[in-house]
């Protein structure tokens, strides 16, 4: 074995032990936030610097925001585009696929504002359904290929609907905010609006897409073997960077249950965050089935139907409405619920599951076992 072998093996060994020990990492983050909240208030206070966005508006590249480009530039790092033109003999899965991510939770979000309206808060529900609504505005999470890849999804179709979404997102997001102000009152739906008309989409291009092309540029770029070489080492910083952003966008919301709790309006951030989940993933199945699609894209449909990038919302919430905290109670709820429903879905479609070696996974993406762990924090 070479030194440079040696080098990537204990990158490597180090990757598969800190993924060994996520599921008792990420509670950490959480009850670091609520009981060591100062850093992350300061941290989240503080500016790094100023983008001029088209329209008038101005985005503030805080550390949430650069630590969630990181995640983003290192998923988008591990894709191959050429394993992606597969997809163009088959568009009309994609095409279905990532319309699903727009409309499903813009239609689930629709439905539940009818009864989020007649709650007796003061607001009239509009902070719980605000922070729906940026989970719904997000394109598909990177833990979709990591689900997919468990179940015996087409690993091509997943990749290839996350990376769609991303690059859509700029004209998906102000559509779906557009469409969250018209439902919520006050001073969300104004912000709402502002965000849709005014920045949505360059804040999109900015934040979400252009890390990702950054990610395809540079594997296209760099030989093979170096990137082969650098990942196990950058998927580890891309770990670390997506703990301490769920570390930060938690502290926040847990300060202020805290100091005023209100446990019905948790229980209901919960409740509403797993009905769209829910739904998402059902009624991704239901698409694939009406579309009459094969087992292993059923399941790429359900995955990438029903998980939206909740890190991407979180940094959302805390950077445009820094006053409300709430609006955050249901994007964290949505980010572990996510998780707990990939794993009933994934038992649930595992009748059919590719023998583990069978099925090799697309590109970087490796089979069953294999799971990136920056994917696993979304």
């Amino acid at each position: 074995m070479t030194t440079a072998s040696c080098h990537q093996g204990r990158g490597q060994c180090l990757l598969v032990l800190a993924q060994r020990h996520l599921t008792w990492v990420m509670p950490v983050a959480y009850g670091a936030a609520a009981l060591l909240p100062q850093a992350g208030q300061w941290a989240r206070r503080m500016p790094c610097a100023a983008l001029w966005l088209p329209g008038g508006g101005q985005a503030v590249l805080t550390v949430q925001t650069l630590l969630l480009a990181y995640v983003l530039f290192v998923a988008a790092l591990q894709v191959r585009v050429r394993d992606l033109t597969v997809l163009l003999r088959r568009p009309a899965l994609l095409m279905a696929g990532t319309a699903a991510n727009t409309a499903v939770p813009l239609l689930i979000l629709l439905l539940l504002a009818g009864t989020f309206l007649l709650l007796p808060d003061a607001d009239g529900g509009s902070g719980l359904l605000t922070g729906l609504a940026l989970i719904a505005a997000m394109p598909v999470a990177g833990g979709a290929t990591v689900w997919g890849s468990r179940a015996g999804g087409n690993q091509t179709l997943v990749v290839g609907l996350v990376m769609s979404s991303t690059l859509l997102s700029p004209l998906t997001i102000p559509l779906t905010l557009a469409g969250a102000a018209a439902v919520t009152s006050g001073t969300y739906s104004l912000a709402l609006a502002r965000m849709a008309h005014l920045a949505g989409g360059a804040l999109a291009a900015a934040g979400v897409v252009a890390p990702c092309l950054m990610g395809l540029a540079v594997r296209g770029a760099l030989p093979e073997g170096l990137i082969v070489r650098a990942l196990p080492w950058l998927k580890l910083l891309a770990l670390a960077a997506a703990l301490a952003l769920t570390y930060l966008n938690a502290c926040g919301a847990f300060t202020d249950l805290i100091a005023r709790p209100r446990p019905a309006l948790l229980a209901l951030a919960t409740v509403a965050a797993a009905a769209m989940c829910a739904a998402s993933f059902v009624l991704g199945w239901c698409l694939a089935r009406m579309l009459g699609a094969a087992h292993a894209d059923t399941i790429a449909l359900t995955f990438t139907s029903g998980m939206n990038n909740s890190s991407a919302s979180a940094v959302l919430a805390t950077t445009r409405f820094p006053g409300h905290p709430h609006v955050l109670l249901p994007i964290l709820a949505y980010s572990v619920l996510q998780k707990l429903l990939a794993g009933l879905a994934d038992n649930a479609l595992a009748g059919r599951r590719p023998a583990d070696g069978e099925g090799a996974a697309v590109g970087p993406y490796l089979g069953r076992g294999t799971v990136p762990p920056l994917d696993r924090l979304q």
